[in-house]
């Protein structure tokens, strides 16, 4: 049975922690950060070492908003 990929992520989810997969030449590419702008079809997910991944919204074949990440180990 295959997975269904959908995207249940919209504007409304600036801020919050999303998961996205996308086409990309030769495949796919994932990233998981803040949600941080969807403007004019780009999405701008910030991840966690801090750079910002442009997601062109045409190319999203999966996407959905998923809880905090857990604290690492020796970072509390």
């Amino acid at each position: 049975m295959a997975a269904r990929l959908t995207i249940r992520v919209t504007s409304a989810d600036i801020g919050v922690r999303i998961t996205t997969r996308r086409r990309v030449p030769g495949g796919f590419r994932d990233a998981v950060g803040i949600l941080e702008s969807w403007d004019d079809g780009v999405l701008r997910v910030r991840k966690r070492d801090g750079t910002i991944v442009e997601i062109a919204e045409e190319s999203l074949v999966a996407a959905k908003v998923v809880p905090a990440a857990p604290p690492r180990p020796g970072r509390m």
